[in-house]
This record gives C-alpha cells, structure tokens and sequence, in this order.
C-alpha cells in the first residue's frame, strides 16, 4: 500500500497482493473466493474507530483478500457495519470493484416489527435493497439466507432467492446454517429453477464439528453440499475466539467473553480450556500459533479427492497485526495424519455452537447471531 500526498492520503493496492494468496473453486461454479475472507460481523460498527476498519480492509486487500463478509444486521448497531464498508469502498476500492466479491444476508432480527426478520420474500428483497443503499452498490455479489425460517415456506424463499439474481441484485446466493436435508432440499429446488445455489456458510471449527454428523439422510453437511454442488465458507473457525492463545491464562478484561458477548464465560469451562491448552502445545509443534492452526484445520483436505475441502475461512480482526498473524495461517495447511488423529483425541464438541437452534429451524433466535 502506498500513499499519494501526506495530506490527502490515497489508497494505492499493493501491485503483488495476489502472489501469496490461494483462491479455491466455490462448488461446481467458476467463481473463486480466497481461501480466507474478511468477515465484519464484529469490529466493523459504529463502536469502532474508523480509521482502525480502514486500515484492516486496505490490507486485507493488499494481501490478497477479495471477499469481504456483511450482513443487514451487523454493526453494533445493525446496519453500521455495512454502512462503514460502504464509505471505505466507495473512498478506496471503487476502482477495483471487479475484482471483489462482496457478499450480504438477511434472515436474523434487524429490528421491531413483523418485517424485520425471517424468510418471507418482502423481507428478503426489501432487506437487499436497503443493503444496497447502505453499501452503496447497484449490487452485491453474493446474497444469503442468513438461517433457516420455519415459519415460511421454502419455496418462498428459494423463488425469491431466484428472483433477486434474475433482478441483477445479486450474482449469486446461498445459504447459511441449514441442515443437511434442507440444504439438499433448497440446492434441488433451485437447480430446477435454473438458479443454482452457489455456498453454504455455517459455523466450524476444531471445537464444533455439527457440519460433519450424519443428517437423517446419513450425509452429513459436508456431503450434501459437496453431493448438490455447493463450496462452504466456514464461519467462526476460531470458536468465537477460545481458539486463540487468549483465554490460556484467564479472561482478559478486553475480551469478548469479559463484555458478554457470543463467548459466553460458561463456555470457557475447565474442560474447555484443557483442550484449548493441549491443542496449543499442538500449534507450537506444528510453529503456528493456535489461531493459525484452527484456521489451517478448517481449510485442510476433506473427502474423497477433496471433494468435502471448506473453499474458505472467514475471520474477524480487530487490528491489522491480528489480520496478518491469521492470514499467515496459509504458510503451512498441512497436517499429518498423527496431527489430525492427536487433535481428534483432545477435541470434542465444546457446546459453543450458539447457532444450534437456528439450524434446526426450531426458533427464530437471538438478533446477535451471525
């Protein structure tokens, strides 16, 4: 990166930005996403400085990052997230708009009223719209369902999913959160209308592993993607951050599990943290840090012929050194089979998947979700 005037700083990309970089097909698409995405569910509203979002954005890209992760209720408040990216893009990134993807969702509560969250074709497309104000785009590249709704029909869902790429709103869409069934269910509907899904995004990481349990079906969510030709792009695979070497000696006054947020203090249990502290002399080993290694974990060889392999990883930063610190996750996504059997034998469901209900479509959940 570099700067034109020292008053009048301009944001010039770094001309290697794509040599370090991996960019992985997403399903049986044509489109390749990196394999880490910057995601802004946190860090990126109105409760953080600007000048900080910037400067993560402008490295992200600078070191090969094309895919930036919204959605209409992130911030806090809900929108602002969008909001900040709109006015960095439009300041700095403009100019290179078609070589980034840009993705939104709707689904989780935005605000009071019976419009505010859900399924339902007004909110999907009403939603968009008022995404596409906020970001200041004609349109984004990738739109989701942000979570299973039980109280509307899929096909409502999936012809507005449908309809919303026919308007030239969206490239693509895909979902986010669904079951293994429902995936299969919503990818064989949408193929028939000639709109194919193009991504699921759930959570996954070392410490919640739902994405690989056998469905009703038998398959596991991994495989009915794989098998309906949808890429994944795993959210969370620091587990709302226990993966990192933060929580090793307590709970930092700073910390997301200190201010109540998603990490709540009753995940960081006794048995949580030991298996925390033996991947970590794992992580050592392998000469990563233990963010490094859960980001690799996530990203590594999955299924026959690779098939079931995650397209990309999105994270969260909160400083330009934890951006790179993650990014350089990719110096090495290898592991040997002794390595994965010794992560399999500490690791065990660390009961942090607070998106459980919403992927079995049982409630419509809490607002802050991702």
């Amino acid at each position: 990166m570099t700067y034109s005037r020292e008053t009048e700083p301009v944001y010039v990309p770094a001309a290697d930005r794509y040599k370090d970089m991996e960019y992985r097909i997403v399903g049986q698409s044509g489109l390749r996403l990196p394999a880490i995405s910057l995601g802004f569910w946190h860090n990126f509203g109105d409760d953080k400085p600007l000048a900080t979002q910037r400067a993560i954005v402008h490295r992200a890209f600078d070191r090969g990052i094309t895919h930036f992760d919204l959605a209409n209720n992130y911030g806090p408040p809900a929108g602002s997230a969008e909001k900040n990216f709109g006015r960095i893009f439009s300041e700095a990134l403009k100019a290179y708009r078609d070589e980034i993807v840009i993705s939104s969702k709707a689904g989780w509560n935005m605000g009071a009223g019976p419009y505010s969250f859900g399924g339902s074709r007004k909110y999907l497309m009403d939603s968009l719209d008022a995404s596409l104000s906020r970001l200041g785009l004609e349109h984004v590249d990738i739109f989701y369902h942000h979570r299973p709704d039980p109280d509307t029909p899929l096909e409502e869902t999936v012809y507005a999913l449908r309809d919303i790429v026919a308007s030239g709103k969206a490239r693509y869409v895909g979902i986010s959160s669904y079951g293994a069934e429902l995936t299969s269910e919503a990818a064989a509907m949408m193929a028939e209308e000639g709109c194919p899904l193009l991504i699921h995004q759930p959570s996954y990481s070392i410490l919640n592993r739902w994405v690989e349990e056998p469905g009703e079906d038998g398959d596991s969510l991994l495989e009915s993607a794989a098998d309906s030709g949808l890429g994944v792009i795993a959210f969370s695979p620091l587990a709302q951050g226990l993966l990192t070497d933060r929580y090793l000696d307590g709970i930092p006054e700073n910390s997301r599990a200190a201010a109540g947020k998603s990490l709540g203090t009753d995940m960081l249990s006794p048995s949580n943290l030991e298996m925390v502290s033996k991947l970590n002399e794992i992580a050592k080993r392998r000469g990563q840090t233990l963010a490094q290694m859960a980001i690799a974990w996530v990203l590594r060889e999955q299924g026959d012929y690779g098939i079931e392999t995650v397209t990309s990883a999105l994270i969260g930063a909160s400083s330009v050194e934890q951006l790179d610190q993650n990014i350089d996750a990719l110096n090495n996504l290898s592991f040997t089979t002794e390595e994965l059997n010794e992560i399999d034998t500490i690791a065990n469901d660390g009961g942090i998947n607070i998106w459980a209900g919403a992927t079995k479509s049982k409630t419509h959940g809490s607002e802050s979700d991702s």
